[in-house]
């Protein structure tokens, strides 16, 4: 038999158990979609949480004073370190590794007054880089820029559940409020964040304001926190070290003492949330692979089957020249065949589904964002169909090679005589 005989004795066999080779095609195809969904829900739950994780900052390190635990320089272990105003230009002029820094002073629980209106807001009063360290988006208006920590404006950029708590529908660009007892006029309103990291309040509910106008609110020259992230991740723990150093030479205390000054590197904590992600989708991965598997088990019974029914048709292929070759090449056909449209239809069945669902809700109902930023937005991803394509062609493989070994083995006088 020629390469086209045993496709066209492949075809014709295929036609000939039309319901058999649907049922088995569709069985294959709902296992591919299976997969390709259920990744295509763990990469969507992994974006939206790391999404939501690092909404806090770009690669945000959080610094706040502490304890020396050791003795050094002459100063007793136990002594309390507080980071002052000066610190903040030491470090800049001394850390080449440094993106950005930004000194934070908080007014926690301050009156904010607008028209009949009364809200307890957190202010902060930060640096123009902050923006940029701690990924600020402006839905309108502006940010704080370098004129205004130079002549200390009354100005404040506002979060978006502090300006729906304050001005309701209406616009915040341009109003004025009273931060105890003081008129500031709002220049910019930030983006909703869905956050599930912060510190002290979340910034969707506070009041940004100049780290130089706060002086008239409270004394600034002891930051509550100084917040940088390095030029690059892979410089972190060196710019890390170099800043340690620098604060170990002003406030004298060594610079192997952690506890002297706290360092929160948030970075650190997306292991956590990497970890558990990729558990996730190795479970839902693992789900989708044993519904393929079910679909490999109907297929290699259904092969077999056709075997035992084809044993006579077997010993008529081999009385008229055609090898165990042959007979095995058409069998493989028959089964990559069924596989192959299998496949297709599962991820045309993906994309359709997750094309219909489009997004699932997750940390929105949560944080009552209805942004839908914190939702699960399903799409199908190259990796899943590459991987469930050649899971199922291996099954296939594995599925049709016992059945067509069994057939090609057979002895054409018995298959003729077998009833």
């Amino acid at each position: 038999m020629n390469v086209r005989s045993v496709f066209h004795e492949a075809a014709q066999a295929l036609r000939f158990n039309r319901l058999r080779s649907v049922l088995t095609t569709v069985s294959l195809g709902w296992g591919v979609a299976c997969f390709v969904i259920l990744y295509s829900y763990g990469d969507g739950f992994e974006l939206a949480l790391s999404t939501a994780f690092r909404a806090v900052g770009q690669d945000l390190i959080l610094m706040f004073g502490g304890q020396t635990s050791t003795q050094a320089g002459g100063e007793r272990s136990g002594r309390r370190i507080r980071l002052e105003l000066s610190d903040v230009d030491a470090i800049r002029e001394s850390v080449p590794l440094l993106a950005a820094i930004s000194p934070e002073a908080m007014l926690v629980r301050a009156t904010v007054v607008r028209g009949h209106r009364t809200q307890t807001v957190t202010i902060r009063g930060v640096a123009e880089s902050y923006g940029r360290i701690r990924n600020m988006t402006m839905t309108s208006g502006r940010w704080i820029g370098a004129e205004d920590q130079i002549q200390k404006q009354r100005v404040a950029v506002i979060g978006a559940k502090a300006a729906e708590k304050l001005f309701g529908e209406i616009p915040p660009d341009g109003e004025e409020v009273v931060i105890n007892g003081l008129r500031f006029s709002i220049i910019g309103t930030l983006k909703s964040k869905t956050q599930v990291s912060n510190y002290n309040t979340p910034d969707n509910e506070c009041l940004f304001i100049p780290f130089e106008t706060m002086s008239f609110l409270r004394t600034i020259k002891y930051p509550d926190f100084i917040v940088w992230s390095p030029i690059n991740p892979i410089f972190r723990k060196d710019a890390l070290r170099q800043v340690r150093a620098v604060l170990a030479r002003t406030h004298n205390f060594s610079t192997n003492d952690e506890r002297a000054v706290r360092m929160i590197v948030f970075n650190e904590f997306m292991r956590v949330i990497d970890t558990m992600c990729l558990a996730l989708k190795v479970l839902l991965g693992f789900v989708g692979t044993l519904t393929l598997a079910v679909g490999a088990v109907g297929l290699a019974n259904i092969m077999l089957v056709a075997v035992s029914q084809r044993t006579r048709e077997i010993g008529v292929l081999k009385a008229l020249g055609a090898t165990r070759r042959d007979i095995l090449a058409q069998f493989l056909l028959e089964a990559m065949a069924i596989v192959t449209l299998g496949g297709a239809l599962g991820v045309l069945t993906g994309y359709v589904a997750t094309a219909l669902i489009g997004s699932l809700p997750l940390l929105g109902p949560l944080f009552k964002d209805t942004t839908g930023q914190g939702d699960i937005h399903l799409q199908i991803s190259r990796f899943a169909v590459l991987t469930s394509t050649l899971m199922l062609e291996t099954v296939g493989l594995v599925a049709g090679l016992l059945p067509a070994i069994k057939a090609s083995r057979l002895d054409p006088i018995e298959a003729l005589r077998y009833e």
